[in-house]
């Protein structure tokens, strides 16, 4: 059995961005971002762009001698949907990729009040 890390993989409509750290989260890994992987601005929140950026973190992992990997990942949060386009992607990805995912948290920030939604009494009208 090999070393175990964290994996923070943080969603947005915008870019992925994947952070990996030592068990306690002092030490950081290595850092993939979308905008490492593609340069036009709209791709870097694809579902391609965080395939690409968990391969790259997997060859990360592997050069330090990590295999196992814990996953928390954070979506758009607030009153929007929890969940961005890119997450379940780089997930599938890592483990294509070799890297033995042994925990998959959802750290999404979720408010208990939080504001209103937009679209007023009536909600959106189409």
């Amino acid at each position: 059995m090999g070393r175990k890390a964290v994996l923070h993989i943080f969603t947005t409509y915008n870019n992925v961005l994947m952070t990996a750290t030592d068990l306690t989260g002092a030490e950081t890994i290595g850092k993939v971002s979308g905008g490492m992987i593609t340069k036009k601005g709209s791709d870097k929140s694809s579902q391609f762009a965080a395939m690409r950026s968990a391969e790259r973190m997997a060859e990360l992992l592997f050069e330090k001698e990590f295999d196992q990997v814990i996953v928390k990942y954070r979506g758009a949060g607030g009153n929007r949907s929890p969940n961005a386009p890119g997450a379940t992607a780089a997930i599938r990805a890592l483990t294509r990729a070799g890297v033995q995912v042994s925990r998959i948290e959802d750290v999404t920030p979720i408010p208990t009040d939080g504001t209103k939604k937009k679209g007023g009494r009536r909600g959106r009208r189409v």
